[in-house]
């Protein structure tokens, strides 16, 4: 398998950029949740989530290795955020 396939790897891509700073003082990289769907629909078969909610859920903690945020807030903020109901509206 090649590593272009790789979700990391699809994260960059969706965001036009070489790679991503790694710093997250410095983290100016940012995915919008339909960004988010779009790579949990391109890569479902390649993620272990059942359902589209469950793959977002794998592509933001991708984002949180690779210092990119979500919807403006860290990734771990986000995901706590979609528990709370706050992204319903995407999944519905």
């Amino acid at each position: 398998m090649s590593a272009r396939n790789e979700t990391p790897h699809k994260v960059i891509q969706m965001l036009g950029q070489k790679k991503c700073n790694g710093s997250w003082e410095e983290s100016s990289e940012n995915l919008t949740m339909d960004q988010v769907k779009k790579l949990a629909e391109d890569q479902k078969d390649r993620l272990t989530g059942a359902n589209l909610y469950a793959r977002s859920r794998e592509i933001m903690g991708t984002c949180v290795s690779m210092r990119v945020n979500v919807e403006g807030m860290a990734p771990k903020d986000a995901l706590q955020a979609m528990s709370e109901g706050r992204f319903s509206e995407h999944f519905s």
